[in-house]
């Protein structure tokens, strides 16, 4: 590591102040990348701005058909909530497949949604579930907030503090995990809430987590796995790495979704 200043503010105001301060700062939320890019020396902040104290920007709650969870809220709080396994099992269920135990203890789901990293679990959620990510400054709707690979539509210095998800009617996470880091191949969140479905991938594309349209229009018309039979994802814009090459990223889609749809109807 390097000499950097270090500053833990118990407000989102005094942390956004001294981001806005710092010649190059960066928020620390539960470190499980930022850390590691930086004892790797691939980010090299002046100044960072530990959020642990802000106890405003932790909990969940539920609100006018609404689960709203703190940007501090950390992974396992997410996985064993009572209140978001009655309302949005599948939302539990993906909190539990991140990582390690390690990971899930110390990683923050705002910390996450912000990383954008194209193989993270929790964009994929964002999508399909139509969720606001809060900042300090606005409501983003998830459609409009992740850009692009690790892009978001943050800008310089604005701090998600909560994340609000809608109650589906049906939903639910699979993913085909890579076996040493847990990150996922290929992870497809789908929901239902009255007609509208959403399907959402992440871990395949090369431009990060996306909505399969065609997957969509399928499970429109009908919310069954049958639905699917014929449909299938382009390799087009797809990863291809030492795990998996788009053609195979592609096929893992479809079967992902069927099994989603398939465990969304309780099979």
């Amino acid at each position: 590591m390097y000499a950097f200043t270090y500053q833990r503010p118990d407000s989102p105001r005094k942390a956004t102040n001294a981001i806005e301060k710092a010649e190059d700062g960066k928020y620390l939320a539960g470190g499980q990348t930022l850390l590691p890019t930086m004892k790797q020396r691939l980010a090299s902040p002046s100044t960072i701005v530990d959020l642990s104290r802000i106890d405003a920007m932790r909990g969940i709650e539920m609100k006018a058909r609404n689960v709203i969870i703190g940007a501090l809220t950390r992974h396992v709080e997410v996985q064993t909530s009572p209140e978001i396994r009655e309302k949005i099992p599948a939302l539990a269920d993906l909190a539990g497949m991140i990582g390690d135990p390690a990971v899930r203890n110390k990683g923050t789901i705002g910390g996450s949604i912000a990383n954008n990293d194209p193989a993270a679990d929790y964009p994929a959620a964002c999508l399909a579930l139509n969720a606001t990510i809060i900042t300090n400054k606005r409501k983003i709707p998830a459609d409009e907030f992740f850009l692009g690979l690790f892009e978001t539509a943050l800008e310089e210095g604005e701090l998600i503090t909560k994340v609000s998800f809608p109650f589906p009617a049906k939903a639910a996470y699979m993913k085909f995990p890579n076996p040493a880091s847990r990150f996922a191949l290929v992870g497809v969140f789908v929901a239902k809430k009255g007609r509208d479905v959403r399907v959402a991938v992440t871990g395949a594309g090369s431009n990060g987590v996306f909505r399969a349209d065609n997957f969509e229009a399928a499970l429109t018309a009908k919310f069954h796995s049958k639905a699917l039979e014929g449909v299938k994802a382009s390799a087009d814009g797809l990863n291809t790495d030492i795990h998996a090459d788009a053609e195979y990223r592609a096929h893992l889609i479809g079967v992902m979704t069927r099994r989603a749809v398939d465990k969304a109807n309780g099979k």
